[in-house]
């Protein structure tokens, strides 16, 4: 038990990275309502971008944001893909991750070191209580950014067509730029996520992003299935996605304590974004009281039994 309290402090961290790009993935995932598996590879792009900027002298930040933008570019190529090609929104993705797959080899090569005693990194992990400090405020900043964009006029649009896109369209709303942004938005944020994670772990890899979009998930879902009931305000939403990724990975340090084989470590995750997602439906179709015929007949009539016998 001991070694699972002293790799807490890791766990979150690596648990509030993970949980910014979960961000990404509930903006596609929840807001637009398409499923992008784009995140895959622009996690890497992310990490590409700034571990091969850092190395050539450029400041830790400005990589950051530079990444961010890289990640911005595969979103639009996604976007282009489904909107203007009519290609399916999981088949586009697929396809952005794949050409991702050899320009992030072409950016960094198969693996990326990034010494923080030669260059200068935002977070690292020998310094946990200043990588809390600085991922803190990367949160505030992100979530009162996303706040903010997503009550104007283009991001309540935005919000529009992922709740109904037919009748977006009829109110004269152009629902194809709004998927395009939402794509770009969401993996310039996964983005941000892959520069931090190579900045903290000292090195980037061209596999870093494989099953990104799982854990992804599991932090959306555990997020809302712990705040669902709390409060329903958009700034708690973002919140509770980085809390389910805190979450998920103190469970996954958890199990690794416990001894469990590190080959079952993707095999839980998937079990676990099943599990959450399963729950509703089930509870729904299985759970959920049936309504008596006398109550459904008077429903269908509009009116109750007490107006009747009146």
């Amino acid at each position: 038990m001991s070694g699972f309290i002293g790799a807490l402090p890791g766990a979150v961290s690596q648990g509030i990275i993970w949980g910014i790009m979960a961000i990404g993935v509930f903006i596609t995932f929840k807001i637009v309502d398409v499923a992008d598996l784009t995140v895959d590879g622009s996690f890497c792009t992310g990490a590409a971008v700034s571990a091969a900027l850092i190395t050539a002298g450029v400041n830790a930040w400005v990589a950051l944001i530079i990444s961010f933008f890289a990640g911005i570019l595969a979103g639009i190529v996604t976007g282009l893909l489904h909107t203007k090609l009519g290609i399916p929104a999981i088949l586009a993705g697929i396809l952005t991750q794949l050409m991702l797959w050899s320009v992030n080899l072409k950016i960094m090569g198969p693996q990326k070191a990034i010494p923080s005693r030669q260059f200068y990194v935002v977070i690292k992990s020998l310094n946990t209580a200043n990588t809390l400090l600085v991922l803190t405020g990367v949160i505030a900043i992100l979530t009162a950014a996303l706040y903010w964009f997503f009550g104007t006029e283009l991001g309540c649009s935005i919000r529009a067509t992922g709740c109904n896109l037919n009748m977006s369209r009829a109110q004269g709303i152009n629902t194809d730029l709004n998927k395009m942004i939402g794509f770009a938005l969401s993996n310039g944020i996964v983005a941000i996520a892959g520069s931090l994670l190579a900045q903290y772990q000292g090195s980037a890899d061209i596999k870093m992003g494989a099953g990104a979009i799982v854990i992804g998930l599991a932090a959306v879902v555990i997020g809302e299935a712990v705040f669902s009931k709390i409060a329903r305000n958009f700034a708690v939403k973002l919140l509770s996605v980085v809390v389910g990724g805190i979450l998920y990975f103190i469970i996954y340090q958890f199990v690794i304590t416990l001894g469990m084989d590190t080959d079952f470590l993707k095999l839980l995750s998937a079990v676990v974004v099943a599990v959450f997602l399963a729950v509703p439906y089930c509870k729904k179709t299985y759970f959920s009281k049936k309504p008596k015929a006398s109550s459904a007949v008077a429903d269908e009539n509009g009116f109750d039994g007490g107006v009747a016998n009146e």
